[in-house]
């Protein structure tokens, strides 16, 4: 099962303005990544945002989110987000300010 291309290209248009963003074929899916940092990405099934440890508590608050799950465990500071979720703009653009915010916040690769 392939990823979602037009959630791909929803994170392209939120991405489209942001300067050193990459794009990188990653597990089934495509990630977006920040200097290196993975910031988000689209995977069969759905979508997910890298938002660190200290924003994981808001990002799952929010009505979509829930665990990043891989392997069958939770990957701390990473949110799985439904297709429905991901349509709505405000949401989405929460979670990638985060995922953003939290890129920006590692050191240099």
């Amino acid at each position: 099962m392939a990823y979602d291309e037009g959630l791909a290209a929803l994170l392209r248009e939120d991405l489209v303005d942001k300067h050193g963003i990459a794009e990188r074929r990653m597990f089934g899916g495509l990630a977006f990544l920040l200097h290196g940092h993975m910031v988000c990405g689209v995977h069969p099934g759905g979508a997910m945002f890298r938002v660190g440890k200290p924003n994981e508590a808001a990002a799952r608050a929010v009505d979509g989110a829930g665990p990043m799950m891989f392997s069958g465990r939770a990957m701390g500071g990473m949110i799985d987000v439904t297709d429905a979720a991901m349509a709505d703009d405000a949401r989405r653009r929460n979670w990638l300010a985060m995922a953003l915010s939290h890129a920006r916040s590692l050191p240099p690769k």
